[in-house]
């Protein structure tokens, strides 16, 4: 859909301009569509089963039957440099020493500063109807598979649907 394209930009949009902690930006956008939203979900469902970890699978349907996600993370994201102890630590952290799932530990004020880019960025979707959900998968899954280059990052998929696909879901029976 057409639409969802123009609305995944002005998201893009959003995130980009929302406010940055000492006006420093660490903020990167990525919109997939296509194969590349293909290549996403089915890599979730993959690591879901793979692991056994709830969720995925569902999650990756989602983004399956999505017109577009929205990525929105951190890269190289510094220090404030104002050893306020959000992060737990007297003095500032030195940032990206360790590498898992996503890279850490971060700044608590550049998450701050990715809180409000993603707040921006569904704001933007909801006032224009389109339906969506900020994902972890997702954002796990995209970095793993180098869909985007960033540290920290979550996914946003995109629908426009007769009933939200992220929110009405059926939950799974229980054995």
């Amino acid at each position: 859909m057409p639409a969802l394209k123009t609305v995944a930009e002005l998201m893009e949009i959003a995130a980009v301009t929302a406010p940055k902690t000492a006006g420093r930006d660490f903020v990167v956008v990525k919109t997939l569509e296509g194969r590349e939203l293909q290549r996403l979900g089915k890599g979730m469902i993959d690591r879901g089963k793979q692991t056994g970890v709830a969720n995925y699978e569902r999650d990756g349907q989602n983004v399956l039957d999505s017109g577009a996600v929205v990525l929105i993370g951190l890269k190289d994201g510094d220090a404030a440099g104002l050893n306020c102890g959000a992060c737990g630590a007297e003095k500032c952290i030195v940032p990206n020493t360790y590498d898992g799932e996503f890279k850490g530990p971060n700044c608590a004020l550049r998450h701050l500063d990715l809180g409000i880019a993603l707040g921006s960025a569904v704001k933007t979707a909801q006032m224009m109807n389109v339906d969506n959900r900020i994902m972890y998968r997702a954002g796990a899954v995209a970095r793993a598979l180098k869909l985007i280059d960033a540290d920290f990052v979550m996914g946003i998929p995109l629908s426009a649907t007769g009933k939200s696909i992220y929110f009405d879901r059926v939950p799974k029976s229980s054995k």
